[in-house]
């Protein structure tokens, strides 16, 4: 009941209850005794009126105090719900970091739930959700996966959200932001963004821009730079130096160097450069022994791949044995066939 209704049904029940005793009971006065306190004389329909009058003030000082704490017990669910809002909007965005504090029960166990859940939005909830901060969010990631470029300052993500960084993809497809921006500038972004980009980079790039940011080279990006040597576009002159300080950065295995090898065969580095590239590489890494010998037979310089089998253990380089023992006996094969 609101007090202000009961307010004004409490004084007419009074007023009601004061003119029955005065009209229909008695018309007379009395004094009473307080505590040895003699009150003033008043008339009897007032003193009958007394007690209503403290039972209400009573009551309404009952329903004062708990609509308080019912006023303090919503606040709490509105300020939770509130939380529970913002814990959604940080799963859609993927933030790692998610810590809310909930009092009340239900929302607690809401919210432990999506904090620690990985919650992805689909475009079906746009329009339907009627809460303008997730609406807000949905339409943000929406864009960005529409290749759009969104602003997402306002919700300070890290550099290597994911979708901080198909946002900065999306800059640079666009190309509101340069190749050669990224990489120098790579703390601002996530290292594979960087990567990514280097690729790219490296298609055009001239040797010394190659060497600048060699700290992004992947297996990807070293196959590009190998097919750009005496390319007829976008030719890349490289000694085997640089080649073998390039290939320091990359943890290769034997067929990592024969696959180079391979690349180098159909691109058109001069045999006498690769052939000495692999003979640096083997100096240096056992592992490149394979992709050496595997290179001098592609190249048909029989006698020095010889000449190693025939200084080798017994078990040692059996794939490439077999290889030369079927071409002494006439058997022509690929060599690719071997490795």
């Amino acid at each position: 009941m609101y007090i202000k209704r009961y307010t004004i049904a409490a004084l007419v029940w009074m007023g009601l209850v004061g003119w029955y005793v005065y009209a229909y009971v008695t018309q007379g006065s009395m004094s009473i005794d307080l505590f040895g306190i003699p009150m003033p004389s008043l008339s009897i329909a007032l003193w009958v009126i007394v007690p209503i009058f403290i039972l209400y003030l009573a009551s309404v000082a009952h329903m004062t105090f708990y609509s308080m704490i019912g006023n303090f017990r919503l606040r709490k669910y509105e300020k939770d719900y509130e939380k529970l809002i913002n814990a959604i909007v940080d799963a859609y965005l993927g933030k790692k970091e998610r810590n809310y504090s909930f009092k009340t029960e239900r929302y607690s166990l809401l919210g432990t739930l999506i904090e620690n859940s990985v919650i992805y939005p689909t475009g079906t909830l746009l329009d339907k959700v009627n809460n303008e901060k997730i609406d807000t969010v949905l339409q943000v990631i929406q864009s960005i996966k529409n290749g759009e470029v969104a602003d997402l300052k306002p919700y300070n993500l890290p550099s290597d959200n994911e979708l901080v960084i198909q946002n900065e993809r999306n800059r640079y497809k666009k190309e509101q932001i340069s190749a050669e921006s990224i990489l120098a500038n790579c703390t601002k972004y996530d290292d594979s963004l960087c990567k990514e980009v280097y690729i790219d980079y490296v298609k055009t790039a001239p040797l010394n821009g190659i060497k600048k940011y060699k700290s992004f080279l992947t297996k990807e990006a070293l196959h590009v730079i190998l097919s750009r040597i005496n390319a007829d576009e976008n030719t890349l002159e490289i000694t085997n130096e640089d080649l073998i300080d390039l290939f320091k950065k990359l943890d290769f295995n034997k067929k990592d160097y024969i696959e180079i090898s391979s690349i180098l065969s159909k691109g058109g580095m001069i045999p006498e450069q690769r052939m000495k590239l692999f003979e640096m590489l083997s100096d240096e890494n056992e592992d490149a022994m394979d992709a050496y010998l595997y290179t001098l037979y592609d190249l048909e310089m029989i006698a020095p791949a010889n000449a190693i089998l025939d200084n080798s253990q017994l078990d040692e380089y059996s794939n490439f044995k077999a290889y030369r023992a079927l071409k002494e006996c006439g058997k022509n094969f690929s060599i690719n066939m071997f490795v």
